[in-house]
Order: C-alpha cells, then structure tokens, then sequence
C-alpha cells in the first residue's frame, strides 16, 4: 500500500489522561464513563473519538458511492453509535451501529448505497470480521 497521509497522536495516562493530535488542533482530556467505573469528570473518551472518526470516514465513503453511481441526493447524515462491553473471554469488545439517513432516493436504493459504502470504507475494512457493525439506512 502506498500510504497517501499520516497522522501521529500521543496518549498519557490512558483513558483518564489526555491525548493530543500531533500537528493539529486536536487535544482533549478524557475521562473513563461511570458506566465503566470513571469518576464522572468532564472528557472524551475512546469510543467517541472512534465514532466520530468513523462517522466522518463512512460519510466520505457514501459519498463517494454517490459519484459513482451520479446519485443526486437531497440530503445525507451518517450516525455512527459505538458500544462497549465484556466479551466471551471476559476481555471488552466493540460493537457499531452506523446509520444513513438520506433523501432524494428509495428505500432499496438507500440499503444498497449503505452496503456498498461500507465495503469501500477504510474503517470498515480495518474491522471488517473483528467488530460486529449493524447497518440501517433510513430515507427522510
């Protein structure tokens, strides 16, 4: 693979520390959730970072799709909700649910276009058959 950009971020303190994007205006400070024993601080976490980050990158790739395909579309959203829990072994999993809310085509249209996006997406690939992702497309 050619690699076409790369990124660097620094972590301290893990998940109750802060982390800071090399280059860019990306700092924050985190907090473990009081749903996984924090403290109840103010700060991002993980998996809000995960879910932005792949939000963002599954909107690129429907849009991507989209040109392909010279879809004309009303308008486009990608919700992206990521969860955590114990797995089998006792170790943690992930688990995402992305969501397409779209207008300007039909249902079946909309399902395709969600399915092929995620077989493009890079995120999507990176999980692929290691994070169970559940795929709903709605049109408005």
């Amino acid at each position: 693979m050619e690699i076409m950009y790369k990124t660097t971020a620094v972590s301290t303190g893990g998940r109750d520390g802060k982390v800071e994007v090399l280059k860019s205006p990306l700092q924050f400070e985190l907090a473990l959730p009081m749903e996984l024993g924090g403290s109840g601080k103010e700060g991002a976490n993980p998996e809000q970072l995960f879910a932005a980050g792949y939000a963002a990158c599954f909107g690129s790739a429907v849009q991507h799709v989209v040109r392909l395909q010279k879809l004309v579309l009303s308008s486009v959203s990608i919700t992206a909700e990521v969860g955590i829990g114990r797995d089998e072994s006792g170790g943690f999993a992930l688990e995402v649910t992305l969501v397409l809310k779209v207008s300007g085509i039909d249902q079946t249209t909309a399902g395709a276009l969600i399915q092929e996006a995620h077989q493009v997406c890079p995120y999507s690939k990176a999980i692929r058959g290691n994070i169970e992702v559940s795929l709903i497309a709605v049109v408005e």
